[in-house]
């Protein structure tokens, strides 16, 4: 969907298919039927966007396969659909059985994360619309935060000099224009917008900036105006907003039963007290557990926030909430003074399948319905604060 800011700038609003597992063209474009379609036909929307999940294999055949990629745009066109971001986070099999650490690697220190991210690159300069800015691309922070030394940074900052300098002459081969966004995550080298404000010191911030996840945000217990404050202060661009909302229990004794539904063998569900938001180091095991299950097993004081993306417009049962009023505040920052503070956002709720059993999708219509919800939520939230939907007089099919 697009939406229009008072100063003028065409916000795109979509949602990411890293909730879907398909790994090659033909699945990707099965999913377009499968799922997102049926979206933007439930959204009453002539145009929905995607923040497309490519795994490393299937990037490196499209970066190397012109005619294949124009296939792919050609998919999107006829259906409606456009593509202005892609998550470059997880590398592959980001819907396999068990992942948990395994989202991490390669990271930054590698070759193998750097020609993904330049994979991904030569994809989406062709699938950009036409009348599109510029294209943007989340990735992971650096690295989990163990093994880190000056060595692995060193390599890390190497990496990125030229991941800057491969966009920059991409920029200048395509005329198309391609940020990539660090995504702070509890418990990697960069989970908080201060930690980004050190490790990405000094990076070429026309090519280079933050991607903001919501959900991960609030786990860390920033509070949105001080943290957009922060990044600003340091030059730092936002160049992409994952809209999601984590698990939060207020009361952890009193949730005990709920918060045990969420424990899942899948994705890491690191958890954050209160108490964590003082501290230099977040990570203080008196104050935090990089997985739910731990939590639980060995008690934080305070309030907690799980990084568990739950679904935008369904708060969990009680006594367990949602950080939506974290999202809602972001978003009022982001959108509500004069001047947007970013042009691509994407819905990302990757934890539809590993929900609880009375709130997972039984269909892939249910799943469609669910998606669709959220992105009603965020649409109406982003009109609260005065955008308004653009019309581009596309396929309605």
């Amino acid at each position: 969907m697009r939406l229009r800011h008072r100063d003028g700038q065409t916000i795109h609003l979509g949602y990411c298919t890293n909730v879907h597992p398909a790994e090659d063209l033909a699945g990707i474009i099965g999913q377009l039927d499968a799922y997102a379609l049926p979206i933007r036909k439930r959204l009453d929307s002539d145009v929905l966007g995607l923040g497309l999940w490519l795994a490393a294999p299937v990037a490196a055949v499209l970066a190397a396969n012109p005619p294949a990629r124009r296939r792919l745009r050609a998919e999107l066109d006829a259906r409606g659909l456009e593509v202005v971001t892609l998550n470059g986070f997880p590398y592959r099999s980001f819907q396999a059985p068990v992942v948990k650490h395994a989202v991490y690697r390669p990271d930054w220190t590698t070759r193998e994360r750097l020609d993904y991210t330049l994979d991904l690159a030569r994809v989406l300069v062709d699938l950009l619309p036409d009348d599109a800015v510029r294209g943007s691309i989340s990735t992971l922070p650096l690295a989990w935060r163990e093994p880190w030394d000056s060595d692995r940074a060193g390599s890390a900052r190497q990496r990125l000099d030229e991941l800057a300098a491969g966009l920059a002459e991409l920029h200048r081969q395509t005329g198309r224009a391609v940020r990539v966004g660090f995504e702070p995550e509890p418990g990697c080298v960069v989970e908080t917008t201060t930690q980004a404000t050190t490790w990405l010191s000094g990076v070429d911030t026309d090519r280079l900036g933050i991607c903001l996840d919501l959900a991960h945000l609030a786990c860390a217990w920033e509070e949105p105006a001080a943290a957009l404050a922060r990044l600003r202060s340091a030059g730092l661009p936002v160049v992409k907003v994952q809209v999601s909302a984590a698990l939060q229990a207020v009361d952890p004794a009193a949730a005990v039963e709920q918060l045990r539904a969420y424990v899942e063998p899948r994705f890491l569900h690191q958890t954050r007290a209160a108490t964590c938001a003082d501290l230099v180091d977040p990570t203080d095991p008196a104050h935090a557990a990089d997985d739910l299950d731990a939590a639980l097993t060995n008690g934080l004081p305070g309030a907690w926030r799980v990084h568990y993306h739950v679904p935008l417009h369904a708060e969990p049962e009680p006594p367990l909430t949602s950080t939506g009023p974290v999202l809602q505040a972001a978003l009022r920052e982001l959108f509500a003074g004069p001047t947007a503070g970013c042009d691509h956002l994407d819905v990302e709720t990757y934890t539809w399948g590993v929900l609880p059993e009375s709130r997972r999708p039984r269909s892939d219509t249910e799943l469609a319905a669910g998606i669709a919800a959220e992105l009603a939520y965020a649409r109406d939230e982003l009109a609260v604060l005065g955008l308004s939907p653009v019309s581009t007089g596309g396929v309605r099919a």
